[in-house]
């Protein structure tokens, strides 16, 4: 019985040692399946053809200006990126991000002057470079440092703040490599892109991502409509192209969200096609001459699509939260209220949809329009004119009727007061502005209830407008009779449409 056990346990083991003896590598390899070869793109093809054109650029800043400069960014003026960035995300909730803009490297040298360190990139063989505004603004002295590392002083010859656009011309008895402008409108998401610059003033450097996101609105200024890219991008590319897989400039690196104030893969380029314009602009005139067509918009929510008797659930279209009076908008007859649902021929879907046509037209262009007006639809062509002055649109309310001064009357909570020339600067809202400051807010009021402020200014009460406190209170008190209230406020000039809940509601 020993033996018989024995000799089974001799068996498994030499049934076991066929599989555990030693296998050759040969062997290994046949028993493997065969993986799939990969093979990655190389782009240094392409970036040997382009990075000759990408430069650096070394501004000199005299102390006040660069203070000035960072005092604007605190105040919120247009055209400042930092407060673009700033005011998105305390707008969605969020810890603002402090330095998550893509400002450029800077440093204080031995004499008292600070240095901004930037990119760019020439576009012409003649000399003409283009980088971001922020990176040179208030700058004394401008160099531009080619990849051979020759330096020239650079001329500005313009420069746009509201879009972060600046131009500059260097001389040099030779022709220059340059760069080809993209399409940024065949650019889609997933794309590859490779972005070049001087991230903290290390100098020409290449990294590669792809397009995250297109249209990203940063909800401030003229201009929102930018490409997020995942390719890292530092402090000090801000002006340095983005390219497509082509080498062609699809955006211009201008900003980046970051706690860390490094790249997290969240970066913003203005895409192509607008900054091709703007530079445009810059040559001929070296100002951008920006258009005005007199009327801002707003998304429409589900409160504000059931308020108008639209379908809450697919809200189409952009609301006119103001018209400018004289302005071409309102001599085209447009109203507050109207839904625009069609700009040359194609569906309003977002802001920038408008505001595009505005940054990237010439003066006298049209814009042909469709609003919705109760169940009607409505065409309108509004002409596009030079931005008037502060004193023109001023002069543009002569003859209309003021606001009558009385007490401060009461309704749903609030307190009303008359505007006068210095509310509207104390307030931050155009001249062009008419309707009454909200002087109080009673607490736990249906005011208070939609986060209405003191300060906020009323303009209309279900699209009719309101000129005086006792209109006011009057119009709200009948209004609320019947159930919710459209409103329009305008804050720190910004109008949006809100819905005021009646009451008894």
């Amino acid at each position: 019985m020993r033996q018989t056990i024995w000799a089974g346990l001799a068996a498994c083991a030499l049934f076991l040692g066929a599989f555990t003896a030693p296998v050759s590598a040969q062997d290994k390899a046949a028993l493997l399946p065969s993986a799939p070869v990969v093979s990655l793109p190389s782009w240094s093809p392409l970036v040997k053809k382009a990075m000759p054109a990408v430069v650096n650029i070394s501004a000199e800043i005299a102390p006040e200006a660069a203070a000035a400069e960072a005092h604007v960014r605190q105040e919120g003026e247009p055209g400042s990126l930092d407060d673009f960035l700033r005011r998105y995300f305390e707008q969605h909730g969020q810890q603002p991000p402090g330095s998550d803009s893509l400002s450029p490297g800077t440093r204080t040298s031995a004499v008292g002057k600070v240095m901004s360190l930037g990119s760019a990139f020439i576009i012409d063989p003649s000399g003409y470079v283009v980088t971001n505004h922020h990176v040179v603004a208030g700058a004394t002295k401008i160099t531009v440092i080619l990849q051979d590392n020759s330096r020239h002083i650079a001329e500005l010859v313009g420069s746009d703040p509201k879009i972060d656009l600046a131009l500059l011309k260097i001389s040099t008895k030779r022709k220059l490599p340059y760069l080809v402008w993209g399409d940024s409108n065949k650019v889609a998401v997933g794309d590859w892109v490779l972005a070049v610059g001087n991230p903290f003033g290390l100098g020409g450097t290449v990294t590669a991502g792809i397009v995250s996101a297109l249209g990203r609105d940063l909800q401030q200024g003229p201009f929102d409509d930018f490409l997020q890219i995942d390719a890292p991008i530092n402090r000090g590319n801000s002006g340095g192209p983005t390219f497509d897989t082509q080498g062609h400039v699809v955006g211009i690196n201008t900003a980046i969200y970051s706690p860390s104030g490094g790249s997290v893969g969240i970066g913003f380029a203005i895409p192509s096609n607008v900054a091709r314009v703007i530079v445009q602009k810059l040559r001929e005139g070296g100002t951008p001459d920006h258009g005005f067509l007199g009327f801002s918009i707003q998304s429409i929510d589900p409160d504000v699509a059931q308020a108008l008797h639209l379908d809450p659930e697919k809200p189409q279209g952009l609301l006119v939260s103001d018209v400018v009076p004289q302005s071409p908008a309102f001599k085209a007859g447009l109203q507050v209220g109207d839904v625009i649902t069609q700009a040359d021929g194609q569906p309003v879907l977002v802001n920038h949809d408008i505001s595009k046509f505005i940054v990237t037209a010439h003066i006298g262009d049209v814009l042909h329009i469709v609003v919705t007006r109760g169940d009607k639809p409505v065409k309108l062509d509004i002409g596009l004119i030079k931005e008037p002055s502060p004193e023109q649109l001023t002069a543009w309310l002569t003859g209309t009727e003021t606001a009558n001064k009385v007490g401060p009357p009461q309704a749903l909570g609030m307190w009303f007061a008359a505007l006068n020339e210095d509310m509207h600067r104390e307030l931050h809202v155009a001249p062009t502005v008419q309707g009454v400051a909200i002087g109080g807010i009673a607490e736990k009021s249906p005011a208070a209830m939609v986060g209405l402020l003191p300060g906020d200014v009323l303009t209309s009460i279900n699209r009719e407008p309101v000129f005086n406190p006792a209109e006011a209170t009057t119009k709200l008190k009948a209004a609320a009779a019947d159930g919710d209230v459209l409103i329009l406020v305008n804050r720190h000039g910004d109008a949006q449409f809100m819905v005021l809940p009646s009451p008894g509601n």
